[in-house]
């Protein structure tokens, strides 16, 4: 075939993808595509997790444990009121409604000696025990779900009571609109004994951990 006026035939031919090539493509940009929706929900729960906005995304069991320690030293507290609620036809809503009223408390950092927690499991007890052998549990980003709270003694730094809760700044997490809510800069805790149904933490570390079944509870 004769070549247009101007043109010269060089004999090169345009690269043309292999079948290996475009398989190794596909696959790449298949497996990149597959990783994107973990990498967002490993972000997410990061994120969730610092907000302190976990405990109110997962169904709690509906089954209460008790937490206690010696003492409890923290930074940045925050308390308010929250609803925690339970997978529909959870065999533990009993006339609850599948629902929880619970008292929020929130601390940016925290520190714990002789930790206890315990969970009744029909006639016996999940028992842990940590931080009972000099060095404390340290948590970061600390939040507990509590119906009932006691102690010998309480002692707060700079705390504001009666404030909306979605206005905190000293506490790890903010309270819902409108809530009523307490803060302080500091707190210290003697002989706390805490009836739980949900908790969440940045990190939480344990030493010493000792985990067993019980006759008792804490």
């Amino acid at each position: 075939m004769a070549l247009p006026e101007g043109t010269t035939d060089t004999g090169a031919q345009p690269e043309r993808a292999t079948s290996s090539d475009r398989r190794g493509g596909v696959r790449y940009r298949r497996a990149a595509f597959m990783g994107v929706p973990a990498l967002i929900a490993a972000s997410t729960l990061v994120v969730l997790t610092a907000q302190g906005a976990l405990a109110a995304q997962f169904a709690i069991s509906g089954m209460p444990f008790v937490v206690s320690a010696d003492s409890l030293e923290g930074t940045g507290f925050g308390q308010f009121g929250a609803l925690d609620n339970m997978p529909e036809g959870s065999p533990n809503a009993g006339d609850t409604g599948g629902q929880v009223l619970t008292i929020v408390t929130a601390i940016r950092e925290a520190k714990l000696t002789n930790l206890c927690q315990s969970v009744e499991l029909g006639g016996t007890y999940l028992h842990i025990t940590a931080g009972d052998k000099g060095t404390p549990v340290k948590a970061s980003g600390l939040t507990t779900d509590s119906t009932d709270i006691t102690g010998k003694l309480a002692d707060f730094d700079n705390i504001e009571i009666g404030g909306d809760a979605s206005t905190f700044d000293k506490p790890p997490v903010k309270g819902p609109l409108g809530s009523f809510g307490q803060q302080a800069d500091t707190v210290k805790l003697r002989d706390l004994r805490q009836t739980n149904y949900a908790t969440t933490a940045v990190r939480f570390t344990l030493p010493d951990l000792h985990m067993n079944f019980s006759s008792e509870g804490c």
